[in-house]
C-alpha cells in the first residue's frame, strides 16, 4: 500500500475493515489517524509465536478493561466495542505480523478474523475502524499481493 492514493480514507466508516501493507507505511497511517482525532494503537508482534504473547502484546498496547480475560472471546468482544476509549474511530497497527503467521499461522488466522469481525461491527455502527497489518515487502510482488478486505 505504498502509494497514498491507495489508502482508504480514515474517516469513512464505509472503508473500514483489515489491510496488509509495508512497514514503511504505519508511520504515514498513524500520523493521517491522529490528524483525525482517531485512537491509534500500535503492537509490535517482533518475536511473537502464540496467542498467549499475542493477548499479552495487546493487553500492554491497548488499554483493554481489567476484566480482560486473556481468550478469543474477551479479545473480540473488547475490540468490537471499544467506547471505553474516547474517540470516534480506531486504527490497529501491528508491526512484524508476519512473524505471527510464520510461527502460529492458526492463530494469526484467528486473529485476522477477529479483526475482520471488529471492522465490520465499527462500521455497521458508523464508526471507523481500521486494522493494517505489516508484511515483508517481497509478499507485495504483484503476482502474490494478499487481499484486503475493506
Amino acid at each position: 500500500m505504498s502509494a497514498r492514493g491507495l489508502d482508504p480514507d480514515l474517516t469513512r466508516p464505509t472503508q473500514s475493515g483489515v489491510y496488509f501493507v509495508g512497514a514503511h507505511d504505519l508511520d504515514r497511517l498513524a500520523r493521517t489517524a491522529r490528524q483525525h482525532e482517531l485512537h491509534v494503537c500500535r503492537t509490535d508482534l517482533t518475536g511473537c509465536h502464540d496467542k498467549d504473547e499475542l493477548l499479552r502484546r495487546l493487553a500492554l498496547s491497548l488499554p483493554l478493561p481489567a476484566s480482560f480475560g486473556h481468550n478469543w472471546d474477551a479479545l473480540a468482544d473488547c475490540l468490537r466495542d471499544l467506547r471505553w476509549i474516547p474517540a470516534w474511530g480506531h486504527v490497529l497497527l501491528f508491526e512484524h505480523a508476519d512473524e505471527l503467521r510464520q510461527a502460529a499461522e492458526a492463530d494469526y488466522n484467528i486473529l485476522l478474523g477477529i479483526l475482520d469481525d471488529a471492522a465490520t461491527f465499527g462500521a455497521e455502527h458508523e464508526v471507523p475502524w481500521f486494522a493494517f497489518l505489516t508484511l515483508p515487502d517481497d509478499a507485495f510482488d504483484r503476482r502474490h499481493a494478499p487481499a484486503v478486505s475493506p
